[in-house]
This record gives C-alpha cells, structure tokens and sequence, in this order.
C-alpha cells in the first residue's frame, strides 16, 4: 500500500531500523479491530504472504483465489492478490466473529506492520511510523524486529527489497505495452510462476523464489516480447 504526503505529514518524522524502539505496541490490540475494516485493496499480499496463508489453511493457491478468500485488483496496470472485505462493516474475510484475526500466526506482512510502514531509498527501505492511522493512542514502546515478529527478519528484508524492485519494473513495462494481450500474457505469467505455482515446503521459500526470479527475467521477459 503507497501512502499520498510527505513523510512529515503521515510520520513522526523518523525513519526506524529493525533494533530501534519505536511507539507501536498496542497491547493486542485489546477491544479494537479498526484496522481491519474498510481497508479496500490496500492489504496487498506478496508471494510470502500468499504461500504462508495457504499453508496455514491447508489449501491450494488455486482455492484461495478460485473461493475468494483472496481477491485480485489492477495496481499500476500490474494484477496483485489482496485481503478482500466481507459483510456490511466490510470486515477483512479473516475477521472472526470476537473480532480478532482468524490467521493471525499467518497474517500478512503488512498486516504485522501496521502502524509502521516502509519507507523506500533506492534499492532499501527503513520504517516509519503513521501517526493518523491507528486508534490506540497509548502505545508502548518494543524493538521494530519484535513487532514485525519474523523469522529470519533479515532474510526477509532482502526478499522485501527484491520483490519490491521486481514489482517497480513489471509496473513500468506493463505501463510501456500498447497492446492488451501483451499486458494480459505478463500478468498472468508473474500469477502463475510466483503465486499459483506451490512452493516446496522442504525447501527454503527464499531460495525457491530467487530461483523463480531468476528464471523470469532471463526466461519470461523474452517471452512476453514474441
């Protein structure tokens, strides 16, 4: 999800590290559930989140999509899987009925964000905090790497860098082709080899991805050009 302002105007005005404290600790969010209404498609799921939710379901990627517990949108011409919302309070479709995350051991990266953000410099990023956004104004303080609550926070830093980049240059070339077929062939292509196609749970998805990476740009590229 891309944030409109300055830094200044949505932040605190600093820029966060993975060891820094921060003010985003809200209490298990005891009572609230604001952050899971009305969200849109703005709960954007990369290739992590997608395999990581459909582990914990024990579905297929397919399923996922073809049930529509997760949805598509068009992002800057590029087709991207989101959180969709369900019923009258447009709830997030994994919202339980104590209104509490029913996957939250898998909730999303952007979901074990919030209410930081990310903050982009070339090819890295740093965190930020949004100051208008949550509603729990007597937060506490904890360490950026322990509210992310990741598993080899590095790894995945690197694999955020990645695919952020990755996805800036679908965006552009996508952007650049005059013919819809050819938009639709590209579209497709990154669905099915980094979403649909299942990842070896015996293997290290970091790994697997890179390979998937690899393979498209020196592979897919080309074929999307024929």
């Amino acid at each position: 999800m891309k944030r409109e302002g300055s830094l200044e105007e949505i932040s605190d005005g600093r820029l966060y590290g993975p060891d820094d404290l921060v003010k985003a600790d809200c209490g298990g969010c005891e009572g609230c559930s604001a952050c899971c209404h009305n969200m849109g498609d703005t709960v954007v799921l990369d290739p992590f989140d997608f395999d990581r939710i459909s582990r914990h379901l024990g579905r297929t990627p397919e399923d996922l999509l073809n049930s529509k517990i997760i949805d598509l949108h068009v992002e800057e011409g590029m087709i991207l899987p989101h959180l969709p919302t369900v019923g009258s309070e447009n709830a997030c479709v994994f919202l339980n009925e104590e209104g509490r995350c029913g996957i939250h051991i898998a909730r999303p990266g952007i979901c074990r964000l919030f209410p930081l953000g990310r903050y982009y410099e070339g090819n890295s990023f740093r965190y930020f905090l949004q100051i208008h956004e949550c509603r729990k104004k007597s937060r506490a303080k904890i360490k950026v790497k322990k509210w992310l609550d990741t598993p080899d926070l590095a790894e995945y830093e690197k694999y955020v860098r990645s695919w952020h980049g990755f996805v800036s240059e679908v965006k552009i070339k996508v952007r650049s082709m005059q013919d819809s077929a050819e938009m639709r062939k590209m579209n497709l292509a990154v669905l099915q080899l980094f979403y649909l196609k299942p990842y070896s749970g015996a293997d290290n998805f970091y790994q697997q991805f890179y390979s998937r990476l690899q393979h498209f740009r020196q592979e897919t590229w080309k074929e999307t050009e024929m």
